[in-house]
């Protein structure tokens, strides 16, 4: 499966001066779980507010000069792609060395989204129930090309959100089962 995750208020903000801009904790565990033991690809830019590789994940980072040195540790499973499609062969060799294979998630930022979208069977997305100041969006997209299920509604935390898994109709590469996420 190859997937988008993501986060945004009410007016599609995902970002603002290189950060998110809430702090909830609940969504960081909703995105450690939905991307346990997958492949994330984000931009160079995501990858530097996060500033280390994630654990438990593979992690691809978006680049268009190599920003990793030879000497890395190959153990950190941390590898660099300078584009979308070279990303996505990438991800896809390492998700069949996987078993199972391993799914692959987009996840920021908003120029990583907008490419990404057109090629995933699923999007992850939690819709934050406020409106923040930002300067990164998430793109629109045509939701009648999906089928929407809620997962989940979060009110216990800073602000309220829902836990949405949007699949692509007549995608014929659906995610693994959402009732993992219920």
């Amino acid at each position: 499966m190859i997937a988008i995750i993501a986060a945004y208020a009410k007016n599609r903000a995902i970002g603002k001066d290189g950060k998110l801009p809430w702090k909830l904790i609940n969504e960081l565990h909703h995105f450690r779980d939905v991307t346990a033991g997958n492949i994330v690809i984000m931009g160079r830019k995501t990858f530097e507010s996060i500033g280390k590789p994630l654990k438990g994940r593979t992690t691809i980072v978006l680049s268009k000069n190599k920003i990793f040195s030879e000497k890395r540790q190959p153990e950190a499973k941390l590898y660099e792609a300078r584009s979308i499609p070279e990303s996505l062969s990438l991800a896809k060799t390492l998700s069949a060395k996987s078993d199972p294979p391993a799914d692959i998630f987009f996840a920021g930022g908003e120029a990583v989204y907008a490419q990404a979208l057109p090629l995933c069977s699923a999007l992850y997305i939690t819709e934050i129930d406020t409106y923040v100041d930002g300067d990164a969006f998430f793109p629109e997209f045509d939701e009648t090309l999906f089928e929407k299920k809620i997962i989940k509604k979060m009110n216990d935390d800073v602000f309220p959100c829902t836990y949405i898994l949007y699949t692509k109709k007549n995608a014929g590469d659906y995610p693994h089962d959402p009732s993992f996420y219920t």
